[in-house]
């Protein structure tokens, strides 16, 4: 074999390794495309179609000690809610499928419980820049400390300085890594259990009634972390609570452990449906937006 053929053999080699790069990168743009647009398709979705539901948990969370919860204006803060929940969604979704394929390729087949676990608590931190001012802001609003999302950044910011956004975010992450993970790991668990036991794909309302069984019982779980949060990111200026364990301590003392299960019927019937849409509308959208690709590869 002369020196020509050899130049040749190298020049395929690097051809073929440009091409597999330019193909590892156009899969992990067009899974975050994919999971962004899903995401977001499927928060919309669901945050307008259970938002009351929301209300009246955080509401039922925020009281202390008897006081009387308002049924009234469930649907306040839904366009500023919206707007926030939009691209936190898109953007929980956008990292977490590119990370769980990256984890999958990575891990023996028997450990893909622990990437979809990492992948879940990668996708919430990333989300949680936008999902923590959005949280205080709907919140605010729902308890009645504010009429609208403008008016609630100006006097939040003006009160509390920037910070005040940020309100409750170790709280926020305290229960949401954990929720993320511990939700999309069942979700993605049973889903490969159900694809093996019965020799096929999902259809659409398997993947809703998956989701919405993996959403009722992480929501359940993550309930007392879901009141800490609560009552951490409504306190404002006030500052009833100096942290989170002066925030357990409190309610301990003066409302007993009970308290940290206020709001749990309104939480798990809000998620477990929640989980349903979602799920449903998310593996929809997804599956949609897979068919596409070949058209647009051609």
């Amino acid at each position: 074999m002369n020196l020509v053929t050899f130049r040749s053999q190298d020049k395929e080699c690097a051809n073929l390794a440009a091409c597999s790069t330019q193909n590892k990168q156009f899969d992990f743009l067009g899974l975050l495309f994919e999971g962004a647009v899903a995401g977001a398709t499927a928060g919309a979705v669901v945050e307008t179609i259970l938002y009351p539901i929301d209300t009246i948990k955080t509401r039922l969370q925020a009281v202390r000690g008897g006081g009387e919860i308002i049924f009234k204006g469930l649907y306040s803060g839904l366009t500023a809610n919206l707007a926030g929940v939009i691209p936190a969604s898109a953007l929980f979704i956008g990292v977490y499928e590119p990370t769980k394929q990256k984890l999958l390729n990575i891990f023996p087949e028997n450990f893909s419980a622990v990437a979809h676990l990492v992948a879940g608590a990668v996708g919430g931190a990333a989300s949680s820049i936008v999902r923590v001012p959005t949280e205080v802001i709907k919140q605010r609003i729902q308890t009645g400390q504010f009429v609208s999302a403008p008016d609630a950044v100006r006097l939040i910011v003006a009160k509390e300085g920037f910070k005040g956004l940020f309100a409750g975010y170790g709280s926020f992450l305290l229960r949401d890594l954990p929720f993320d993970a511990v939700q999309f790991c069942i979700y993605e668990q049973l889903r490969i259990g159900y694809k093996l036991a019965a020799k096929r794909n999902l259809n659409d309302p398997e993947n809703a009634i998956i989701g919405a069984f993996a959403g009722a019982i992480t929501g359940a779980l993550t309930n007392p972390l879901d009141l800490i949060k609560t009552r951490l990111m409504v306190q404002g200026s006030a500052k009833q609570y100096k942290g989170i364990f002066h925030c357990v301590n409190t309610i301990l003392r003066e409302e007993g452990s009970s308290a940290f299960f206020m709001g749990m019927g309104p939480r798990v019937l809000w998620i477990g449906i929640g989980g349903c849409i979602f799920s449903g509308v998310l593996e929809k959208t997804k599956h949609g937006l897979a068919h596409r690709q070949p058209l647009e590869e051609s």
